[in-house]
């Protein structure tokens, strides 16, 4: 028998995230990323709505080595398998890869916001929007 937590992460903060929609009634994590913050240089005002973004979740929440503090809390809660969200960061495959040394690990597929394959600056909202608005109010 297959006991799961979910791992939150920055490309699908939502309550309507199909990992938490699945499993709602397992742990579920999210942790600050240190060096993607450094990385992104993330404004006070950014890390502050995704903190606001986390309250609404049933999430701990956690700081440090992303992969290692996932496979920490999936010991810590006796789990076999991680359930997350999929995303198109490098970033995401290589936490994922090293979570899978240790882990099963099940990532679903969002519904898109809408369709677009070229490239969007997404470091600020106001650069994903300008792009974004043209196709979600036609």
């Amino acid at each position: 028998m297959t006991k799961p937590i979910v791992w939150v992460h920055g490309d699908c903060l939502s309550p309507h995230n199909p990992a938490l929609q699945k499993y709602p009634d397992v742990p579920a994590i999210w942790v600050w990323d240190d060096a993607l913050i450094a990385e992104w240089q993330l404004s006070l005002k950014r890390i502050t709505f995704i903190y606001e973004c986390l309250l609404e979740l049933p999430v701990e929440i956690r700081r440090g080595n992303v992969a290692q503090e996932i496979i920490a809390f999936a010991q810590e809660h006796d789990a076999d398998l991680v359930v997350t969200t999929a995303s198109p960061s490098p970033r995401f495959a290589n936490i994922c890869k090293e979570v899978e040394s240790s882990l099963a690990m099940e990532v679903l597929e969002v519904e898109p916001f809408f369709d677009y394959d070229g490239y969007i600056d997404l470091k600020r909202f106001s650069r994903y929007w300008k792009v974004a608005e043209k196709y979600v109010w036609e």
